[in-house]
């Protein structure tokens, strides 16, 4: 049995996907129900369930209980972005990585970082602070907080070894987060860590992650001047 093939969910969405959008089946109009999908393709209605919560994660259906699933009216693009590992991102553009701890510290956070994070003002945190370096420039400053009461080990791990960035995609999983983009005018220490002119703009990445309703990290990446964010959709 291939992966395409109609017993699998992703066979199943890709015929789904065919009847969308060669408007087999019309905005707005009604999609039979799983029993009936799964007995046409031959499947478990768990296969048609997967794939069809996969096309409406991706905005192509509508999904009401009680009110079955209809074609979207107004079908929306949505953009899924991964954690990327610092390591692998320096690598892909053809130079050699290396990173360099600069801080890491028990103590309470800034209170906006606490309150972001729905923790208790007092409640300590790990702040880890990394120089990440692509050809021996640097690439871009890593300023972490993590919420050392959520994640075993996070109090003692060397991040010195091992970058805070990579540890925690390995070992603290994640449900959902926030992301944000901008531009930060380089401050002193900032332009002496990232060789950068003092007031210079850097683009600057905002993300907070969450496990369910449990707050996991929140990060500042700095990068050095020149850098340019490339995406595909």
């Amino acid at each position: 049995m291939t992966e395409n093939s109609t017993n699998s969910w992703r066979g199943v969405q890709a015929e789904l996907l065919r009847r969308i959008n060669e408007r087999e089946w019309l905005p707005g109009s009604a999609v039979p129900n799983e029993a009936d999908l799964a007995e046409e393709f031959g499947c478990a209605r768990t296969t048609v369930n997967r794939a069809m919560r996969e096309l409406a994660e991706a905005g192509l259906l509508d999904r009401r209980r009680r009110a079955g699933t209809r074609v979207a009216q107004h079908p929306t693009s949505r953009i899924v972005l991964d954690i990327p590992i610092i390591q692998l991102e320096v690598e892909q553009r053809g130079a050699e990585w290396r990173h360099a701890l600069v801080e890491t510290a028990i103590t309470v956070p800034p209170v906006g970082v606490s309150g972001r994070l729905g923790l208790k003002p007092e409640t300590t945190m790990r702040h880890v602070r990394s120089l990440h370096f692509a050809d021996n420039q640097p690439f871009l400053l890593e300023d972490r907080w993590i919420n050392i009461d959520a994640i075993a080990g996070a109090e003692t791990a060397d991040f010195a070894a091992m970058s805070s960035n990579e540890w925690l995609i390995q070992n603290a999983p994640y449900t959902s987060g926030d992301i944000a983009f901008s531009a930060t005018n380089a401050d002193s220490e900032l332009a002496e860590l990232l060789e950068a002119e003092a007031g210079s703009a850097l683009f600057t990445v905002n993300r907070i992650t969450w496990n369910k309703d449990v707050p996991i990290t929140s990060v500042v990446l700095f990068y050095a001047p020149g850098y340019r964010m490339i995406s595909r959709i």
